[in-house]
């Protein structure tokens, strides 16, 4: 059974169209902005403000157009997936973040970007982040912006004290599985009491997901989240919980900077924006005491976003044109200073504005070790239904770690929920 747009609309935006009055209907004015403009929605943070600056006083290789911004600050996919079942006031362009594939079902809304010379730039990108656009009927819906490769990070001066390894070199040689970081980690822990190797199991659970070359569902539409692929991140996760080596700081709680901050969390396999959002705002005291190496269990990604042009789009060509000069390699290397974004341009990452050494990491060249996670991480298929999927497997790690039920238990209920969702929205 397939989904239809209308449901699937009123599904992913929590009914918020059906219940503005807007689902089915039509306007008088489809697209936002005036004849000389072409609007764009994105969220705070995710593009660089100078480059934006340049392009609302005209677009480069299209100058009798500007750009005009609109920042949402919260709820931006509701207010998107609301314009477009509403089908009027929608911005010519649009930002995506990595659950892109929830609007495959809604891919007519949007341009083919092929059918504007898309295929041409395939080289520049990325592989595996180029497909993540196209959606299973082979429409190419969202240009790549930013990624999120995975590496561990580490704490230099714990790792001495405890006597292990702390070259990013020798510690990669060290644990290059997981059931040899879980070993690590164990040895650290005993030298180095109340020292732990993730937040919470979630954390885990995801990381090594992002490692994995399939995840929830297959292109044709089976759901394969009961599999063993899937049973074994899972069990991991369990384990890492069983051997002490989790802090369980529940996401959304204080807690999360508070290992970071008190230095309990001694190691953390995570993609590169935890770099901002976890040592250096957290504890930003610790600078020079943090290392990053290759990841236990191999490349992953976790993250990353994309720009589309809506159907509504008054001049595809300047929006095209304007999003292919933002995502250039050049200028991803600019927006990788501000707003910290990892390109998906492989050309980017020789660039001197990316390579400086890092004082914060002890003057380490962390660049290198996250361009060479992006460019081994395999891919992995993304589904419309993953968010759906994802979200009582959270649930039930969490009662997994805080003791309210076995994993077997745990296991069964989110794959009972699991079914009971999918089947609701029509995918099963």
């Amino acid at each position: 059974m397939t989904v239809t747009r209308r449901k699937f609309l009123a599904i992913g935006a929590g009914g918020a169209a059906a219940a503005a009055g807007l689902t089915g209907c039509g306007g008088s004015r489809s697209s936002l902005g005036g004849p000389d403009e072409l609007s764009m929605w994105t969220w705070v943070g995710s593009v660089n403000d100078t480059l934006i600056g340049q392009a609302e006083k005209a677009i480069p290789g299209a100058d009798t157009m500007r750009l005009s911004m609109t920042r949402i600050g919260t709820g931006y996919k509701t207010k998107l997936l609301t314009a477009l079942a509403g089908k009027s006031l929608v911005p010519d362009i649009v930002a995506m973040n990595d659950d892109v594939a929830t609007y495959f079902p809604n891919a007519d809304q949007f341009h083919d970007l092929r059918d504007l010379g898309a295929e041409q730039l395939a080289g520049d990108y990325l592989p595996w982040k180029w497909r993540l656009g196209v959606t299973p009927e082979n429409r190419m819906i969202a240009f790549p912006m930013d990624t999120g490769p995975t590496a561990l990070f580490y704490r230099y001066d714990v790792f001495q004290k405890a006597g292990v390894e702390i070259e990013p070199d020798d510690v990669a040689a060290a644990a290059p599985d997981w059931d040899t970081y879980i070993q690590l980690g164990k040895k650290i822990k005993q030298a180095v009491p109340g020292s732990v190797i993730t937040d919470n199991i979630s954390g885990v659970y995801q990381s090594a997901l992002a490692q994995q070359t399939k995840r929830y569902m297959t292109k044709e539409g089976q759901y394969i989240g009961d599999q063993d692929h899937v049973r074994q991140v899972w069990e991991l996760a369990v384990r890492i919980v069983k051997e002490g080596l989790s802090a369980n700081a529940q996401s959304g709680t204080t807690d999360v900077n508070a290992v970071v901050t008190n230095g309990k969390l001694v190691a953390y396999n995570s993609a590169v924006w935890w770099a901002q959002l976890g040592p250096k705002n957290a504890a930003p005291d610790t600078k020079g005491k943090w290392r990053v190496c290759p990841a236990p269990g191999g490349a992953g990604n976790r993250g990353g976003s994309f720009l589309a042009i809506t159907k509504y789009c008054k001049d595809p060509e300047a929006a095209f044109k304007f999003i292919t000069w933002l995502e250039s390699a050049k200028n991803q290397a600019e927006a990788f200073l501000d707003p910290v974004l990892f390109p998906s341009t492989p050309a980017s990452y020789t660039d001197e504005r990316m390579t400086a050494p890092d004082p914060f990491f002890g003057g380490q060249r962390i660049v290198d070790v996250f361009a060479a996670s992006a460019k081994k991480y395999p891919g992995a298929y993304f589904s419309p239904f993953d968010t759906m999927i994802q979200t009582p497997i959270t649930a039930e790690l969490v009662n997994v770690e805080v003791g309210s039920k076995s994993s077997d238990q745990a296991w069964k209920d989110a794959q009972t929920q699991i079914e009971r969702e999918l089947t609701r929205a029509g995918a099963i």
